[in-house]
Formats: C-alpha cells, structure tokens, sequence
C-alpha cells in the first residue's frame, strides 16, 4: 500500500496539465507555498499554471521566483466542440464571421448540402486533469477561481495541502500537518524526501520566505526545532535569507509606518494585555495616504511583540455607497474564534479576523465590543 506521499507524487506523475491554487487572501506563506510547488512541477517536467484571485497587497511579495506567472483568472479552462459528420458530403471551403454578437460559422460543401442533423456540440474535456491547492481551509476560501468553475473543482483530482486544522480536507489526497509551522515547512519535507536535488536556489527561497513570513522571521512561540532545522537547511541550499528579510521587513513605506504610530499611540489593554484594542480618527487614512487593508500589517507586528495578546479589536469610520459606517475589525489568535467572539453584532469575515459595521459614533461601537469580548475572553481557559 502507498504511503500518502507516494500517492502524491504517483498522482503528479500521472497528470498532463496540473493547476496550483491558493487562497483569495494572499499572504507570505500561501504565495511562496504555491510558487514553490509550480517550480517543483516545473523542475519535474510538468505542465503547470498556477492562480489566485487578485489581491491589493500581493505586490509586496514581488519578489519572489515566478511571480509574474500567478494568474488571476482560468484561462481556456474548456473547449466547446461543434462536429460536422461529412460522411455523405464533403467539405469545400470554412470561414465564420461575427454578426450583432453571434459567430456564425460559413461551410461550404464539395457537392450536395448539409443540414441540421449533420451538426452537434458538446463539451471538451478540462484543460487540467490535476488540481493542488495549497495553504487554504476550503474551497470557497478560492474566492471567484472557485465560484467561476465549481464543475471543475468537482470533476477534478486534488491535492489538498495545509497546515491549519480548519482545514476541512476538501481534496481526495489531504496532506494536513497542525504540527508545522506553515505549509512551506510541509512541503520542504515532501520535495526533501522524494528528491533532494530537485530543490534549486529559487524553490529553496520560496520556502523559506513561507517560513519566515509565517513565523515572522521565527518570533512566533510556534517555532519548533523542526522549522528551524528546515530553515537551516534551505539556507544551505541556496535560500536567499537577506533578499526575504530584506523585502517583507526592511522596506515599509513611510505612510504605512505612520499609520502604525497612530495606531500604536492610541492603543489599550485589559485583562493584563490578552486584549488590546485601538481607534482611528476619521481623517487618518488621509493624512496618512493609506488604507484599511494597511491595518493587516499593523496587527502582525503587535502579535509579534505582545505575545500575550490573544484579541485584537481596531476601530474607524467608513463610508459605504455615501453613508458613514463605524467598523470595527477584530483578530484572533490560535484557536480562538472572532466570529463567535462578535456573533451579537452579525459580523462577516473569517475566524481569525472577523468584521463588524453599525450605523452608530466610532466611540459607542468600541464600548459594545470591547465589553462583549472582554465577557466572553473572562469565560475561556486563555
């Protein structure tokens, strides 16, 4: 019987054409992940595409091997086949023309003539007959690469790779690690162990800009002597460690650093800092060029260094289709959930980073939330 990585890679040495895939919502280790997976298919002869729903931020991992081929869309994912049976006439000249939206098709016959019955359609099969999705909990998470397709997500094999346990093994190989750190670390053991020589410089950068990202350059209390083992020998094989470090920590633009200052002077903490919580004014974001999607940033370094916080609550003014919204958007760490956290407010998001909007001042919206976390957090073994 195979052990489940020799059933990966008998599935990959079986596919024609495989598709890569990630989550909707880049981030470090998602983005290297699948880059590291399409060059490993790449080094192994395979025709591959790789494709991710486009995000605002994904510019910041630009530098990554093979970033420009990450597509955001599926493209000729099927062909449509239109049959002409020339048993009894044969054909003598094709042309088509486009006429008020409709191709029509021009066929000339050597002799007699065609007719309905001569004619039918059907579909082509799927452009790739191998999927690998990596570093995503499910397949809504896929955003519109899956909404668009759902035929093909449903007819096709996956491979389905993760570290995450919300992960709800959505494949028909399901490579689940909760004891990795990140998903590149679960691949660097899979590239590892088939073949050692297979991992060049750029598939070696890949991974361990997964790691570091994911680890936030190994500060998370998540690291393991595993990781840092791997790491070691990614860097011995080629892994540009200061090109990784350099890009993801040592070039924040200067608007997004003041947005951090504004964020970090108005911060508070109770519960001896398990939650910690700040409010923006409504012309922050102006005076400071930036956005709310900026906000992600902020929230990854106050995890690194407070490594006691287990919520933290960010609220602003937002104006949706011209009228004034007060947001508040709350991020968890580990297992607890933000969404059940906030369930009285009706928020959207995830449950790591759930949203919630009211048509009410900034400063009442941050009194109603604080105190139905601080509740909830007083009744759980944190």
């Amino acid at each position: 019987m195979l052990t489940q990585e020799q059933q990966i890679f008998e599935q990959i040495k079986k596919a024609k054409n495989i598709l890569v895939a990630f989550r909707k919502t880049w981030n470090g280790d998602s983005v290297a992940s699948a880059l590291a997976v399409y060059l490993f298919l790449k080094k192994l002869g395979k025709q591959a595409d790789i494709v991710a729903e486009k995000f605002d931020q994904s510019d910041l991992y630009s530098f990554l091997p093979a970033y420009g081929e990450i597509k955001n869309s599926i493209e000729n994912l099927r062909q449509f086949i239109i049959s002409l049976d020339i048993t009894n006439t044969k054909v003598n000249q094709i042309k088509y023309k486009v006429e008020d939206n409709t191709l029509n098709f021009i066929i000339s016959p050597k002799d007699g003539f065609f007719n309905e019955d001569d004619i039918s359609t059907r579909s082509g099969d799927f452009k790739y007959d191998l999927i690998i999705v990596v570093d995503t909990p499910d397949l809504e998470f896929l955003g519109k690469i899956y909404d668009n397709d759902t035929e093909f997500f449903y007819t096709t094999p996956i491979i389905n790779i993760d570290h995450h346990g919300s992960n709800e093994e959505f494949g028909q190989i399901n490579k689940i690690d909760l004891t990795a750190v990140s998903t590149s670390e679960i691949l660097f053991s899979l590239f590892n162990n088939y073949s050692r020589e297979f991992i060049d410089e750029d598939i070696a950068t890949c991974l361990l800009t997964g790691m570091i990202s994911k680890t936030r350059s190994f500060k998370t209390p998540n690291v393991t002597p595993a990781a840092l083992s791997a790491a070691a020998q990614l860097i011995s094989m080629g892994a540009d460690r200061e090109k990784i470090v350099n890009h993801l920590y040592r070039s924040r633009p200067l608007n997004v650093l003041k947005l951090w200052g504004r964020v970090l002077a108005r911060l508070s903490g109770t519960m001896d800092n398990k939650l910690v919580w700040s409010a923006l004014q409504e012309d922050d974001f102006a005076k400071t060029e930036t956005n709310e999607k900026d906000l992600d940033e902020v929230v990854d370094e106050l995890i690194v260094n407070m490594p006691e916080v287990k919520v933290i609550a960010l609220f602003y003014d937002t104006k949706i289709n011209g009228k004034k919204y007060a947001k508040a958007i709350v991020y968890s760490v580990k297992n607890i959930d933000s969404l059940g956290l906030t369930k009285e407010l009706n928020p959207e998001g995830t449950k790591r980073m759930a949203v919630v909007k009211a048509e009410k001042p900034t400063k009442e919206l941050e009194e109603e939330v604080i105190g139905i976390i601080k509740n909830k957090l007083n009744k759980l073994p944190i």
